[in-house]
């Protein structure tokens, strides 16, 4: 099972893959864990990443989907794996499209959360406000002002794909506002109905 969560940041993803990873038994890829592994293990490719790292820029397209393209070829991707990050451009997309066919293999869904950015907000001055009560550290990211930074980043940027997987016919759309369990039965029946159509 080849999935890719996309919503924006806040949306709930991380939560939802971590609930798959344990159902399915499927990794998660996030290009930052990939990224830090391939620096980690000396890889061709991760010495590339360290080197653009290390000058303080911004690791290219070609060397993430070069990274990317090197974790799906590992022994616990071979059942499946879920994208969580990635692709964040229509670049990207492509690029991953050309990668599964070159093995020969396909997505089988691509599941947006769908979100109300006003309440977005409102859940992460929640999260920074529990947080602060529970004497733990406030994340960088549950701050407003970053957080709208990083929505306006995710419009200009990563929703384009919603269209593109749209057009493909890949699309499902799960109401990412219901509960986490709500969200996660929805998208198990997603799933089903996917693999049901593909039987």
């Amino acid at each position: 099972m080849r999935l890719i969560l996309l919503g924006p940041p806040g949306a709930g993803k991380g939560t939802q893959a971590q609930r798959l990873v344990e159902k399915h038994g499927i990794p998660q890829l996030s290009t930052g864990d990939m990224l830090r592994a391939a620096v980690q293990a000396g890889t061709e490719v991760g010495k590339r990443a360290k080197a653009v790292m290390d000058a303080g820029e911004l690791v290219s397209d070609a060397i993430v989907n070069a990274i990317v393209a090197e974790r799906i070829d590992q022994a616990d991707c071979v059942k499946g794996f879920i994208l969580d990050g990635y692709p964040r451009t229509l670049v990207q997309a492509d690029a991953v499209e050309s990668m599964l066919a070159d093995r020969g293999l396909n997505l089988d869904a691509v599941i947006e959360l769908v979100v109300d950015d006003k309440a977005l907000v409102g859940r992460i001055v929640k999260r920074a406000e529990e947080a602060k009560a529970a004497g733990q550290p406030v994340r960088k990211d549950d701050n407003p002002t970053v957080f709208e930074e990083r929505l306006k980043e995710y419009y200009k940027k990563t929703s384009p794909l919603i269209g593109y997987y749209y057009a493909k016919g890949r699309l499902k759309s799960v109401d990412g506002m219901a509960d986490i369990d709500t969200v996660t039965r929805e998208i198990e029946a997603v799933l089903r109905s996917v693999t049901q159509a593909a039987a």
